[in-house]
């Protein structure tokens, strides 16, 4: 089982295609392609489609877990979710064609408490930046 295998979230819902990266419980990289054929593509817009922002931070904030879950000296957090969002910042957007690539960091742990910071990029271009707090069970 890979370390996206662990994200909760179906298929339709995985904003990681691959991990290029990965220091487990520190920080992790990956990819995510925008098809062109995701549901919400086709009202936002019609005829011009961008990924809404707030799916950027989701994609900081699902590889943020990854990162954080495969720390090889912390147990998991059951039921981990996004749980706050501190900072983000939309600065551009990303069109069907373009490869992303989404860094996140473990900053800090208070036990089910994590903190991440993460961007998302398209090439040299900063699309979005976000601080992210993720939370779940106590262990």
């Amino acid at each position: 089982m890979s370390a996206l295998d662990a994200l909760p979230h179906g298929p339709e819902f995985r904003f990681i295609d691959e991990l290029t990266e990965l220091d487990g419980g520190k920080r992790a990289v990956g990819r995510y392609r925008v098809r062109g054929d995701e549901a919400f593509l086709a009202g936002h817009f019609p005829g011009r489609p961008l990924m809404p922002g707030v799916i950027l931070v989701e994609a900081i904030a699902q590889l943020g877990g990854v990162a954080a879950q495969s720390d090889p000296e912390i147990p998991t957090v059951p039921g981990l979710l996004l749980t706050g969002i501190r900072g983000a910042k939309i600065l551009g957007a990303a069109v069907p064609g373009e490869t992303l690539e989404i860094r996140a960091e473990v900053e800090g742990r208070l036990g089910p408490m994590i903190q991440i910071s993460g961007e998302v990029r398209s090439g040299e271009r900063v699309l979005a930046t976000a601080k992210i707090q993720l939370a779940g069970a106590e262990s």
